[in-house]
């Protein structure tokens, strides 16, 4: 029952990883929500109307006509004065006046001598004089170094709940305009936009900005302020998140904002009467422009490219930032707005989590396509719902972590089923790799027509083991403790086996079958057996000194296991034997049958790996001993054997040169009837460090002198079998 609920365990803890993300709420997961809802304005943009708003735009038109950028203040008092005669009901600069008129004649007369600076125009007197007989705002901008904003705002603030400043954006520095200019402005406000989380655009304006000691209005709202001849602004504190704003009120018009006091901007599109020229109100026919002034919002500010004050929009437009002041003006004017509620970063959450629940149940129950075409389902439901409140209410549902997180779940879930699908095959894989080796369950996959009687001649290595022991072992032990021995040592010597390319043809009681270079070409397979046997070797040594069998724990009559091990090569007869519908695959021949009668002749020998002599011939390179030359079961001839004491590296090491001189001259010895005591001792010393297993060969080797008689006559083996067969 626990691995059939599994899947569903884990698909629904990716779903909790996924919501947990969406909690933690990181920047990439925002951008990509604020990026869904630029995409939801582009489809339907604030509806454009005639609103109460214009931009005088000192734009590339005014500067090639009236010089280049800063102009006198002279000119800017007559725009002042202009705009104010023609009616404006508040005039905004987003423009900035930190510093005194470099090109004011009194400034310019007071550093060259003889010359009265009183008696000389004052461009910043001239100036501020024009501001105060307008309804006028001057801008400051937030600096990151800088300044502390000094003195207070123009209008009053009214605070209805708790405190909201700490959530307000803070001034650490402020470009103020000058005192003379600051006095005489009926009104003060910030023009920075906030492009914080941003990506490029100007999604949120702030409304309000705070000191640490008092508050000030943005651009936009200063200006609805002064227009409508206000003297506070009523700011209200988020009662169930105390600290926060919850929005504000300016004369009629009640402003939803977010929690730091930003408006969402909804922008509609660009209306072409909304802005003029500076170049239209500075000339000589101004007043023909007094139906689009009188009674409006006038903001000032510019769109040459060489001011840098262009900025991004949600709708991809690349507009002076001027115009995102009007548009806040105009928002608010027309009541429209966006807002993203505290209940819906909730609804949000709960949905995910239903929808991905669902979609794990669907994937992991009725397969891929029915979870393509629920996820399909759920992400049209989210993002179709999502779009109504948006047109429908302003709230703005994000569609797009729905569509981004249920996409990753659904490849997930997808995966895992894969994996577990995989799985189940690796499974079927390893367990029949321990009888055949992957090249050949390959083969058989990818062509199971070959699956049928029949077989052919191929030179191959063949390798036989048997279990030292087994018979007294298996009359001490009950059969379950019987057949885990020979589980665990099967799984053991068979991987090494398997790890050297070889097939595993069968298990024989206690012994093993494998075979090398069948049905697939393996290169060197005489050094992959040899490996092979060597690997079984150390293996068995290691799961004895672990105690791997519970053999000393339980005390049983043998305390650890021995194998013999018997390698042969030559040519055999390989294929699928048996029945049309039952066979498998294996070899046969005169090889095989050396193989196993070599390995049967390790008691005698008293040495567990020994090989025949077309091994020896086709890896010269290995540290093999001579054995002598038996008499075979079944054979006419005497068989030459050798010892395989270890691999390539130990044969070219000193201590194995100096083991197997000695060794040749003990046999040396032994075929010409000198005693061998001597030279027999001194091989057992050498061995000891190099193969304990080689001191029962030297003990019993004198009872085997007729093993060693004339065997350099002895011809290599000649297979029963040949390429014409």
């Amino acid at each position: 029952m626990f691995r059939r609920l599994l899947p569903i365990f884990a698909g629904l803890v990716v779903v909790l990883l996924l919501t947990l993300l969406r909690v933690a709420d990181p920047y990439p997961v925002q951008v990509l929500r604020e990026i869904a809802f630029d995409f939801y304005q582009r489809l339907h943009p604030r509806p454009t109307a005639d609103l109460p708003v214009r931009v005088i735009d000192i734009d590339e038109r005014a500067l090639a006509e009236f010089g280049q950028w800063p102009w006198p203040r002279d000119r800017l008092a007559t725009l002042s004065d202009r705009l104010t005669e023609l009616g404006a009901a508040a005039i905004g600069f987003d423009v900035l006046f930190p510093e005194p008129d470099r090109m004011s004649p009194s400034r310019i007369a007071a550093t060259l001598p003889g010359l009265d600076a009183a008696t000389l125009p004052d461009y910043d007197a001239i100036f501020a004089a024009a501001l105060a007989r307008s309804p006028a705002i001057l801008g400051f901008s937030r600096t990151s170094s800088g300044q502390p904003l000094a003195g207070g705002p123009k209008g009053g603030f009214a605070i209805s709940g708790p405190d909201p400043s700490n959530a307000i954006p803070f001034l650490t520095g402020a470009a103020a305009p000058i005192p003379q200019l600051r006095d005489a402005a009926p009104g003060l406000a910030a023009v920075s936009l906030n492009s914080q989380l941003s990506a490029g655009a100007v999604r949120r304006l702030p409304m309000l900005w705070t000191n640490g000691n008092q508050l000030f209005p943005t651009l936009s709202l200063e200006a609805l302020r002064i227009a409508m001849g206000i003297g506070a602004i009523v700011v209200f504190g988020d009662t169930a998140a105390e600290g926060y704003v919850e929005g504000l009120k300016v004369g009629q018009f009640t402003v939803p904002l977010t929690s730091e006091g930003d408006l969402w901007l909804y922008y509609s599109r660009p209306r072409p009467d909304l802005s003029l020229s500076a170049a239209d109100i500075l000339g000589a026919s101004y007043r023909q422009f007094a139906d689009r002034i009188a009674g409006n919002i006038v903001l000032v500010g510019t769109s040459a490219s060489g001011l840098l004050d262009l900025h991004n929009t949600t709708l991809g437009d690349n507009v002076p930032g001027v115009t995102i002041h009007a548009q806040a003006i105009e928002q608010i004017l027309s009541g429209t707005y966006l807002s993203r509620p505290d209940w819906v970063a909730g609804l949000e959450i709960v949905g995910f989590l239903a929808l991905g629940a669902l979609l794990v149940v669907v994937v992991l129950l009725l397969g891929p396509i029915a979870g393509l075409l629920a996820g399909a389902l759920c992400l049209a439901g989210a993002i179709g719902f999502s779009w109504w409140m948006f047109i429908t209410q302003g709230a703005m549902l994000d569609p797009s972590f729905p569509l981004v997180g249920l996409t990753l779940l659904y490849l997930a879930l997808v995966f895992f089923r894969f994996f577990t699908t995989e799985r189940a095959k690796r499974q079927i894989r390893r367990a029949f790799g321990y009888y055949v080796a992957p090249s050949l369950l390959g083969e058989i996959e990818k062509n199971g027509d070959r699956l049928k009687l029949g077989g052919d001649v191929r030179r191959i290595t063949v390798l036989f083991s048997d279990m030292r022991g087994f018979t007294s072992l298996s009359e001490r032990l009950e059969p379950r403790r019987i057949l885990t021995v020979l589980n665990t040592l099967f799984g053991a010597l068979g991987a090494e086996i398997v790890g050297q390319l070889g097939t595993i043809d069968k298990f024989i009681g206690d012994a093993i079958m494998a075979f090398w270079n069948a049905p697939v070409d393996v290169p060197d397979h005489e050094r992959k057996a040899l490996r092979a046997a060597l690997g079984m070797r150390e293996k068995l040594g290691h799961l004895n000194r672990t105690d791997a069998f519970h053999l000393k724990a339980d005390k049983a009559p043998v305390q650890e296991l021995g194998i013999g091990i018997g390698i042969s090569a030559g040519e055999a007869l390989v294929g699928n034997m048996g029945l049309e519908t039952r066979f498998d695959y294996s070899a046969l021949g005169d090889t095989v049958n050396v193989a196993s009668r070599v390995e049967s002749a390790c008691k005698e020998v008293g040495y567990d790996i020994l090989i025949a002599e077309p091994v020896r011939l086709a890896a010269p390179d290995f540290a093999f001993l001579e054995a002598g030359a038996l008499a075979l079961k079944g054979k006419a001839e005497r068989v030459k054997i050798y010892l395989l004491v270890g691999d390539d590296t130990l044969a070219r090491s000193g201590a194995f040169s100096l083991l197997r001189a000695t060794h040749a001259e003990a046999l040396e010895m032994l075929r010409t009837g000198r005693d061998t005591t001597g030279a027999l001792a001194e091989c057992i010393a050498l061995s000891a460090t190099i193969e304990p297993g080689l001191k029962k060969f030297y003990e019993t080797l004198p009872a085997r002198h007729a093993d060693f008689e004339s065997t350099e006559t002895l011809q290599p083996l000649t297979p029963i079998f040949s390429n014409s067969a």
